[in-house]
């Protein structure tokens, strides 16, 4: 397992992650064969995604999350101030699995990994394991 740091830069924001997961990857030395890397965040205020990284598109997401739930309004802001955070992050989910043939990911052309932060900036924790 490898734990990768990603440092984000606004509150709702999104960063492709690809590389950094593709070098883990590599550094687990898996050479032939069939395997599967999952990328966890271990955040629940942050999502992962399989997706394209076009920066018009990855602004579309942001804007889209930031419309889809209000971020005012939620009982746990008593708390916090961050449940809009919380949601978003529920409806991303904490993981995404990629296959790994000889050694590096099995994206499709234009799938990358992407790091959706949703109560930022902040430095998250990604951990990479390739079974």
């Amino acid at each position: 397992m490898t734990r990768l740091t990603v440092s984000t830069d606004a509150r709702l924001t999104v960063v492709d992650v690809t590389d950094a997961v593709r070098e883990a990857v590599a550094d687990a030395g898996v050479d032939g064969g069939e395997r599967v890397c999952t990328v966890f965040v271990d955040h629940t205020t942050a999502g992962l995604v399989v997706n394209e990284a076009e920066s018009r598109l990855l602004g579309d997401v942001e804007s889209f999350l930031g419309d889809l739930v209000p971020d005012e309004g939620w009982d746990h802001d008593t708390l916090d101030g961050n449940a809009d955070s919380h949601l978003r992050a529920l409806l991303l989910g904490n993981s995404v699995s990629v296959p790994v043939v000889d050694g590096d990911l099995a994206l499709g052309r234009w799938q990358s990994v992407l790091l959706v932060e949703c109560d930022g900036p902040r430095d998250r924790t990604l951990r990479v394991v390739v079974g």
